[in-house]
């Protein structure tokens, strides 16, 4: 952080939000500092301190965004309901929905102790067995988020469950179309499979939308401490988040999606079987289709990739890593169709 950034980091403005903590946060003096700890296209998070205590200010990126994509109150409500639940999740203090206090809506919460690993390397040193556990408790932190019912924790209006993995496919389509640069026959070719046998869907439950092990903190005792990014949360059918954990680690096995995450590449980490087999011991869901929720994480996390490629392709992209991010979709896509029709 530069001299400039130190009395207000970009997106912030110290002197408004010390006022505003002052009111709102029990406790909390006026006098703050801030660090950036995560910035780009996704949420902004900060480290915010008033010299005795800490928290952690989640705002949306700057610029133009679309408010569904980056919704505020979405991200601290379900944090919120989760507080009394086996899901490890930040205490939330307050929601500011006053643009006239950083020009967007925020949120402050806990900041929690924890290492987000996303390299393999970073799991490496851990040794095989340190890592079998915490890939065990990952899952175990999924099947126990996938059994919270919403309604009991005042979640039963937070999306529309019904016909959720229908619109997951339509959904995908248009972001794939909007980001078109190239013919993707093997996309075309999903796309059809997908949307010509939608399963009947399992019992609705909260969906985190983008699960993996660097979006949940991880103590000094391998346990989970807290599932942060929750900005895709939604109701649906929880078995396309088991799906998406696993065709992430697909991605980050093939050496053109290594800059996503590669954390499942560490010896010790469950096999994709394994992890199957660990969620079906802590859940009732029945996992019979299971090849199209594969089927469709593929095509949704391809869609996502395109969008970045084309980004890329435009000098949109800030930063290393996105030469490579196109070739990661063929192989994305292989994997999609090879589980569809093995299961279909």
């Amino acid at each position: 952080m530069t001299t400039d950034d130190a009395a207000s980091p970009r997106g912030l403005d110290l002197p408004k939000l010390g006022a505003w903590f002052a009111a709102e946060i029990p406790g909390a003096g006026r006098e703050l500092t801030a660090t950036m700890i995560a910035g780009g296209k996704s949420n902004l998070t900060y480290a915010v301190s008033d010299g005795a205590r800490e928290w952690v200010v989640r705002r949306p990126p700057l610029g133009h965004v679309l408010a569904t994509a980056h919704d505020m109150s979405r991200e601290y409500r379900v944090m919120t309901a989760l507080r009394d639940t086996p899901v490890p999740v930040p205490v939330t203090y307050g929601l500011c929905q006053d643009d006239a206090v950083l020009g967007a809506p925020f949120y402050v919460m806990e900041r929690v102790t924890g290492t987000p690993y996303r390299l393999a390397d970073e799991l490496i040193p851990l040794g095989a067995e340190r890592t079998r556990t915490i890939s065990t408790r990952l899952v175990d932190t999924l099947a126990a988020l996938h059994q919270v019912d919403p309604v009991a924790v005042g979640l039963g209006d937070f999306g529309k469950a019904e016909g959720y993995l229908g619109r997951q496919v339509s959904r995908w389509k248009k972001q794939l179309d909007a980001s078109y640069c190239r013919d993707l026959p093997a996309a075309d070719e999903l796309y059809a499979l997908l949307a010509a046998d939608v399963p009947a869907e399992s019992a609705a439950g909260i969906v985190h939308g983008d699960y993996r092990l660097d979006n949940v903190l991880v103590d000094d005792s391998d346990r989970p401490t807290a599932v942060l990014d929750w900005e895709m949360a939604t109701l649906g059918d929880p078995l396309a988040d088991l799906a998406l954990m696993l065709m992430y680690h697909r991605l980050g096995e093939s050496a053109s999606g290594a800059s996503v995450t590669n954390a499942s590449a560490a010896p010790g980490f469950l096999s994709e079987d394994e992890i199957i087999d660990r969620y079906a011991q802590g859940s009732d869901r029945d996992l019979s289709r299971f090849g199209f929720y594969l089927g469709l994480a593929a095509y949704k996390l391809a869609a996502i990739l395109e969008g970045i490629h084309y980004r890329y392709l435009h000098g949109q992209t800030v930063g290393e890593g996105f030469d490579t991010i196109g070739d990661a979709i063929h192989p994305l896509l292989d994997a999609g169709l090879s589980a569809l029709k093995e299961n279909h």
